[in-house]
């Protein structure tokens, strides 16, 4: 009887699969909290010294870089600098959504929703608000057609969490050194496209990109378990279940 009971137990349930060393999703560095947080409070006193009653410090090199920013309306940098600009537009959201719709197809919901709240919903939460608040008028007379609300820039903002967005979710740690190193320089074309095109001053470009960088951290940090569940059943191959 007692050999009967113990072949009718059901078998043990397996033990629970760790994800690999390097595994993907990243997980977010150490400090990611502080550093967040950090960033956001910098972008945000700089909007706050632009409300201030007195001109702020840095009023005086915004200037200058307008006047170093102007050349000609046309020409190879004014092309580029065009094309950046449409990508910062509607245009841009085609890579984004093209990017959470791979990572469904292969069963990353995790992943593709992390995509598609730093991308795109970010900057409806965060960059809105602040254009609302801090009202900054626009350099005068830009090249391109712009709204209201100079600062900060939304489109280096974009920029900024989708470079950290496609990190963490597409490249393993060799590649993604690289990675830091291309979108980098994505993001700094940008925010130089923004003020040659005299779409927006230099000041407005650097808070778009602490803001994008600590909004970016602080949603890899609140992502983190559901991205550390994905890579776990994803070690499993287990991404369906």
């Amino acid at each position: 009887m007692q050999n009967a009971t113990h072949l009718s137990e059901p078998p043990p349930p397996p033990p629970p699969v760790a994800p690999p060393r390097h595994h993907l999703p990243a997980i977010p560095p150490r400090g990611a909290l502080v550093a967040g947080i950090t960033l956001l409070l910098l972008a945000a006193g700089i909007g706050l010294m632009l409300r201030g009653d007195r001109p702020p410090f840095f009023e005086g090199l915004d200037d200058r870089w307008l006047v170093w920013t102007t050349g000609a309306r046309t020409g190879t940098a004014s092309d580029l600098a065009r094309d950046l600009d449409r990508l910062g537009g509607p245009l841009g959201l085609v890579f984004p959504f093209g990017l959470i719709g791979c990572l469904c197809v292969y069963g990353r919901w995790r992943s593709a929703v992390f995509v598609f709240t730093s991308a795109v919903l970010a900057n409806i939460l965060v960059i809105l608000p602040l254009k609302q608040v801090v009202d900054r008028p626009r350099p005068p007379r830009p090249w391109v057609l712009v709204n209201s609300g100079s600062f900060p820039s939304g489109e280096v903002f974009t920029a900024t969490t989708l470079v950290i967005a496609v990190a963490v979710v597409a490249f393993r740690p060799r590649a993604r050194r690289w990675w830091w190193l291309i979108g980098g320089s994505y993001v700094a074309a940008m925010m130089w496209s923004r003020t040659w095109l005299h779409a927006q001053w230099l000041s407005d470009t650097v808070a778009g990109l602490l803001a994008g960088a600590g909004t970016g951290l602080l949603l890899w940090l609140a992502f983190a378990p559901l991205l550390r569940r994905e890579a776990v059943r994803a070690a499993a191959d287990r991404l369906w279940e």
